[in-house]
């Protein structure tokens, strides 16, 4: 049994999720690494809104694990990728919750970027 705490969104620190209305397309190194109409949205309390696109809908050829992780007691352990595309490398430039917690079960098989480590996050519309 893991001793990190677990908390829940609420009142002080809400997290709500919803289908991304549009077409999401994030592109890294010249190179489209993920294109998807059937993304989430995540906002957390006062935080930018996030993106997290089924990994399926990712180049996974693009992308290698690293050793990196970290952890957020209102959704879980995070594991990184990094995004290579050849001529480029944005490390740890992707997260994933394996196993989120279950307030927001929803973003497993999930991944998101960092704005900063990719060329664009685009939200085409539909």
């Amino acid at each position: 049994m893991s001793d990190k705490p677990v908390l829940q969104p609420g009142p002080s620190h809400p997290i709500t999720i919803t289908p991304t209305a549009g077409r999401v397309v994030v592109t890294a190194g010249g190179k489209v690494v993920a294109d998807s109409r059937n993304s989430l949205t995540l906002q957390e309390s006062t935080y930018p809104a996030v993106q997290y696109v089924p990994l399926a809908d990712v180049d996974q050829s693009l992308l290698e694990r690293t050793t990196t992780e970290s952890y957020c007691p209102f959704k879980g352990d995070a594991n990184y990728y990094s995004i290579n595309t050849g001529d480029n490398k944005a490390v740890d430039a992707i997260w994933e919750y394996t196993q989120p917690h279950d307030a927001v079960a929803q973003i497993k098989d999930h991944v998101a970027f960092y704005p900063d480590r990719v060329d664009a996050i685009e939200i085409q519309p539909s």
